[in-house]
């Protein structure tokens, strides 16, 4: 599946400092019956945004209309708890292009990488430092270079490098899944298999 390339992304962020947010929290059991991709966003953090009548929460920062933006800036441990797909494509279906924390569950991290969503980690005090500024200012804008694998808060000084698997980071920059990067190394893969022909 051919996805939008990610190069230099720069949005306002969403702030959500909540440590060991699990991926029923992300997306609650009861809405993984459907067999698609689509549908899953309008139910992202469901049981945090809505109460059991289905009225939005107040106080919870989605329900805020001054937090928008592709960039969901959350606590540590964040994605753990059961490997479901889902909350990768529930979160990517609200909008978001990326996570920011100072740690992720392996699980999720891999499905994140594998469905175009980067997963940006930094240090603990980086991340405290971003969750403030963000919390405080809703307008500030962050921007994330994968090239460079830079994240930083324009005209602020704040800026950390950040890890990324190669092999993800180019599928990402040239918005290829994993059969699309291998059918794009047609050409090398059959000049491979020429030279091992006897």
């Amino acid at each position: 599946m051919i996805r939008k390339k990610f190069t230099i992304l720069e949005s306002t962020a969403v702030p959500l400092p909540l440590a060991n947010i699990d991926t029923d929290q992300i997306i609650p059991a009861r809405f993984l019956s459907a067999t698609g991709r689509g549908g899953f966003g309008e139910n992202l953090f469901r049981d945090r945004r809505f109460d059991s009548d289905g009225h939005p929460v107040p106080g919870f920062v989605f329900n805020n209309p001054a937090y928008r933006g592709e960039i969901l800036i959350a606590g540590s441990n964040f994605g753990c708890g059961s490997s479901r797909e889902h909350a990768v494509w529930a979160i990517t279906g609200y909008g978001f292009r990326a996570v920011v924390s100072d740690s992720f569950a392996d699980i999720f991290m891999n499905n994140a990488l594998n469905n175009g969503l980067l997963t940006v980690t930094v240090t603990p005090e980086f991340l405290a430092q971003l969750i403030e500024l963000v919390t405080s200012h809703p307008a500030t804008k962050v921007q994330i270079n994968l090239p460079e694998q830079v994240i930083s808060v324009p005209g602020t000084g704040l800026k950390s490098e950040f890890p990324v698997n190669p092999f993800r980071k180019e599928c990402l920059i040239k918005g290829l899944d994993n059969i699309d990067y291998l059918l794009s190394m047609k050409e090398e893969i059959l000049e491979f298999e020429k030279s091992r022909q006897p």
